[in-house]
């Protein structure tokens, strides 16, 4: 040790460093949401940590335009009426729906966050995709983040784009490796087979890329309100029951006409792409054909069941928000607040990792918690789904369901990567908690560059990471029943250096950690045991 050379008479007085360096640990669930907002900067990463905070930086949702009701005349009594129905128009429904989504986050447990705008609510009709890549690229400067999340692409940006979009943020999370994609599955008319498959036939198959993310389905409807503007309300007066409900009945067959359309559309449009790939064969052209022509058939119902209801609102006289009584107004607000805004899984899941991770730790599964705000899934998933979901023979990208219990609420049933057939990196929390600890070693080893690269240095470095890994054992992440077997930390001449490394300049370090796995699939066996007395 260098000492002060000492020339004056006098008391000189040193401190000497005894303790070790120490592994300081990084954060492991940050999300960075991206979006379009109300107000702020695009591609300008900002951290909040609360709603009210998004509010002052990024403003609220974007107010609903497209809700009707109709509402009954009462013959007896005209200045009594009763509201019928209430519903959105799917094609002019908002699809800016990050507020809501944050909402959710802050609600299942999320806690600071980043936010990289998009833009503008106009702007997500302006080429949505480069924008969207465009923030990606920025979120990348910021080293915080431990997660990616994008809650309105899916509304906003058709299946190739979005699909796209998520292999692009696979691709820099395994470039960058201390980041995690929580992926949402499109949904192709509730039906769970053809929206896994057409997710399935999209997304990367890379598994330097797909250990790095994990697929969730179906969505979610919640008790969250609508944002809206009462004057935007359309109210439809009928004068008696019959014609109430004819408008009534005759709206909502017009969505349910319209959104199976659109949907068998974009399923021949992807059959379109296996059809005309290079080496498709008569089968595969054949699907396209039938489901062009089915598709083609629905959009002719559709266009046929939105004339009728165009007919009936016709037929009634259309008010305003302000030619209601008290009574109305109060039955519209009721209605609307029932409606509840349509999410995908991915804020949710985002909120239930960092409540895990602060409760139990990152190495503990994020399954098997409920979620808050949920009234009901988009789909129901059955034992028989989740099998096809949960083990992709093919590919391995494994699809996490999302199901709601009898008396346990609506819960993330699922805790698999989209590498769900390897077996190092099939589940989320392994994978996250190797991107905990490589990071949060690799922040702590700055020290040591440009030291001597000498034993003495090893040796204190192997002692760093080895008290580090004896605290996580010690807390349940490491499996083992004692630390030899639940960790090692190699580092030396001879061990993991050569000769030539050490003239190079290289420090090598291998460890090796034994993660602690989820319990998949409890089996609990009987039999029958005879008398013995």
């Amino acid at each position: 040790m260098a000492t002060t050379s000492y020339k004056t008479p006098g008391v000189y007085i040193e401190e000497i460093t005894t303790l070790p360096p120490s592994v300081a640990e990084v954060e492991t669930a940050i999300p960075i949401f991206i979006g379009y907002t109300e107000l702020g900067t695009r591609n300008d990463p900002t951290r909040i940590s609360s709603l009210v905070e998004y509010q002052d930086y990024f403003g609220f949702g974007e107010l609903e335009r497209s809700i009707s009701v109709t509402v009954e005349k009462n013959a007896n009594n005209p200045l009594e009426a009763r509201v019928i129905g209430v519903s959105i128009d799917p094609a002019a429904k908002s699809r800016n729906v990050l507020y809501y989504a944050l909402q959710l986050y802050f609600a299942n447990g999320g806690g600071p966050c980043y936010i990289v705008s998009t833009g503008t609510y106009p702007d997500s009709a302006n080429n949505p995709r480069e924008a969207y890549g465009e923030a990606l690229r920025a979120s990348s400067k910021e080293d915080e983040p431990t997660l990616l999340v994008f809650p309105d692409a899916p509304f906003l940006l058709n299946p190739d784009d979005y699909y796209s979009l998520m292999n692009d943020a696979l691709l820099e999370c395994s470039r960058l490796g201390d980041r995690f994609t929580i992926v949402d599955v499109l949904n192709v008319n509730g039906d769970t087979q053809a929206s896994v498959a057409a997710f399935r036939d999209r997304i990367s198959a890379n598994l330097t890329e797909t250990k790095y993310g994990a697929a969730y389905y179906p969505y979610l409807n919640t008790s969250l309100d609508y944002r809206y503007n009462p004057e935007d309300v359309t109210v439809l007066l009928a004068g008696d029951d019959t014609a109430a409900r004819a408008v009534e009945d005759s709206r909502q067959s017009a969505i349910v006409a319209r959104r199976d359309a659109d949907s068998a559309r974009a399923e021949a449009d992807r059959l379109k792409q296996a059809a005309d790939a290079e080496g498709a064969d008569a089968a595969a052209k054949k699907a396209f054909t039938e489901a062009d022509r089915r598709a083609k058939d629905l959009e002719g119902k559709a266009t046929t069941a939105q004339a009728a209801a165009d007919a009936a609102g016709k037929a009634v006289s259309r008010q305003t928000w302000q030619d209601q009584n008290n009574a109305v107004q109060n039955q519209i607000k009721k209605l609307i607040s029932n409606l509840g805004v349509q999410l995908t899984p991915c804020a949710a899941v985002a909120g239930v990792y960092a409540g895990v991770d602060s409760t139990r730790g990152v190495w503990k599964a994020p399954a098997n918690v409920s979620l808050n705000y949920i009234t009901s899934t988009a789909a129901r998933i059955t034992d028989e789904d989740q099998r096809d979901l949960n083990i992709d023979v093919v590919a391995g990208k494994s699809v996490n369901a999302i199901r709601s219990f009898v008396g346990m609420g609506t819960k993330i049933w699922g805790a698999r990567t989209l590498a769900g057939n390897d077996n190092e990196w099939r589940y989320v929390n392994v994978r996250r908690f190797f991107n905990m600890v490589e990071e949060s070693i690799k922040k702590s080893t700055y020290w040591a560059v440009f030291e001597p690269n000498d034993i003495n240095t090893w040796v204190r470095v192997r002692a760093m990471i080895e008290n580090y890994l004896l605290l996580k054992w010690k807390d349940g992440a490491l499996a083992g029943v004692k630390p030899d077997d639940a960790f090692y930390v190699r580092v030396g001449l001879g061990t993991t250096m050569s000769p030539m490394d050490i003239l190079e300049g290289r420090m090598i370090i291998e460890i090796g950690l034994a993660a602690v796995r989820p319990a998949e699939f409890i089996i609990i066996r009987f039999s029958h045991f005879l008398q013995k007395s």
